[in-house]
């Protein structure tokens, strides 16, 4: 029963959370049901999988919100709309859409965009940390910087691991293969000797199974995620130095940069906090 009027209260205050910002509220009601749309057209089509999916979708929605009440912070719009788009893209449209597939650099977008938002968030926590009274914590902007770019690089290596472990344990090829045309292995060294043998022009890779040989028809070699990987981990370090240097000056010339200051929460006074209660 506690557990439940907890879940009706949180509700409740999420709801009033969205109410005093009516134009957060709006995108989220906006995506909210096209979510539920989605969700309807996948249930009568039977791919449960995607259903939830859209039901993992509509509790993330509810992300920002908990953090706000959970942190005692309040974030800007702007990022809150942000968080919201991502998630809409990266769910409904990357994955259910798939958009991934249909357009090569949807991916390479949304992770570089998660490398800023994760900096974002990393330079935020330090950045409460530091202004908040019951916390004896004061860093430079320059540590607060490199804090924010290895909070950052850091969960996008933890999402590389996360992406690897699904392909090895489910096939679910989340580290999209690259069809490449030139290979260099030492495993290809007959002498053993550790000289890497390099083959150029491929057009072309068959495989042998127990059954059959296959011509992949593909083109050129099929690299099994590596490529793609390192493609993720490196827009996501663009995404975390963009923000780092934003950070840096916003917290070098405090208050005065907008485009910072839409985009890192504030901490909220006793004042504030017991208002919105």
């Amino acid at each position: 029963m506690k557990k439940r009027e907890k879940g009706k209260n949180f509700l409740i205050q999420a709801h009033e959370t969205l109410r005093a910002k009516p134009t957060v509220a709006t995108v989220y009601i906006v995506l909210r049901f096209l979510v539920l749309v989605v969700l309807v057209a996948q249930f009568f089509n039977r791919n449960f999988e995607n259903v939830f999916l859209c039901v993992l979708t509509l509790g993330l929605f509810l992300l920002p919100t908990m953090l706000e009440k959970r942190l005692e912070i309040d974030l800007p719009n702007a990022l809150e709309i942000i968080i919201l788009l991502f998630i809409f893209a990266a769910e409904i449209l990357g994955e259910i859409r798939s958009y991934y597939t249909t357009f090569p650099y949807w991916d390479t977008m949304l992770h570089t965009l998660n490398g800023f938002l994760c900096a974002a968030i990393g330079f935020s926590l330090v950045d409460l940390c530091n202004r908040h009274k019951r916390v004896s914590l004061s860093l430079t902007p320059v540590y607060m910087a490199i804090v924010a770019f290895c909070f950052s690089m850091t969960v996008g290596v933890l999402w590389e691991f996360f992406e690897c472990a699904m392909d090895q344990l489910f096939l679910l090829d989340m580290q999209k293969d690259t069809v490449v045309h030139s290979i260099a292995s030492v495993m290809l060294d007959p002498t053993g000797t550790q000289i890497p043998v390099a083959i150029h022009g491929i057009t072309d890779v068959i495989v042998v199974t127990e059954e059959e040989q296959i011509a992949l028809g593909l083109g050129g070699y099929l690299d099994i995620g590596i490529l793609d990987t390192m493609k993720d981990l490196w827009v996501n370090f663009i995404g975390a130095v963009v923000f780092s240097i934003v950070g840096y000056f916003y917290v070098k010339n405090r208050g005065k940069g907008r485009f910072a200051r839409s985009l890192i929460p504030q901490v909220l006074d006793e004042s504030s906090s017991q208002g919105k209660e």
